[in-house]
């Protein structure tokens, strides 16, 4: 289960599935901006977008959730506009993406940056 409120962060880019704990924390804050250790959760796709990990600090340490899909690709959210490198999404598009369902981006709210 999702903690309700928690900021949810997806990075655009595809990465490389290999990666683990310290890459992918850089990769966080490089593309949002915020340290990975900051108790929200970094959404990273693979190429094929297949699988992806979410990177999270749960109070003692950091965490990865892994999940591959048996079939289709994970529906990755549109960039808001030129530049963007992540889109913040919320409990409930996270919950749709993990399930493998396209996330209705006139419904989703989210805050962009572009650093």
């Amino acid at each position: 289960m999702i903690p309700a409120g928690v900021e949810i962060y997806v990075a655009l880019e595809p990465v490389d599935m290999r990666l683990s704990f310290d890459r992918l924390a850089g990769l966080a804050t490089e593309q949002t901006g915020y340290d990975a250790r900051s108790g929200a959760l970094f959404i990273f796709f693979g190429r094929r977008r297949d699988a992806l990990k979410v990177l999270f600090f749960d109070g003692s340490g950091m965490a990865i959730f892994y999940k591959r899909l048996d079939r289709n690709t994970f529906a990755i959210p549109e960039a808001p506009s030129d530049g963007a490198r992540h889109v913040e999404i919320d409990d409930v598009a996270l919950e749709a993406l993990l399930d493998g369902i396209a996330i209705d981006q006139a419904e989703t709210p989210r805050r962009v940056k572009t650093h």
